[in-house]
């Protein structure tokens, strides 16, 4: 799986855990809470999400590493790989 197709999942996710967030606007490289403005719930819930969607489990103990989008897409294509 690509990058691109992971960024993809992501979005669809996110989409239906928090509607008004816009990944678009989002500084790949900053904190996605912060920048997409959801709380620790809505988080765990994208976290969840991703689980079920490529069935990848993000443990606790990893989520400071899942922190920015670029993060994320780079653990998720690990995990993938």
């Amino acid at each position: 799986m690509t990058d691109e197709e992971i960024k993809e999942k992501i979005v669809r996710t996110l989409a239906r855990i928090a509607p008004e967030a816009d990944l678009d606007e989002v500084d790949p490289g900053k904190n996605m809470r912060e920048e997409l403005d959801i709380d620790s719930y809505d988080f765990l819930n994208l976290l969840i999400g991703l689980n079920e969607e490529l069935g990848v489990e993000i443990p606790e103990a990893d989520y400071e590493k899942v922190a920015t989008l670029t993060d994320l897409i780079r653990y998720l294509s690990r995990r993938l790989a």
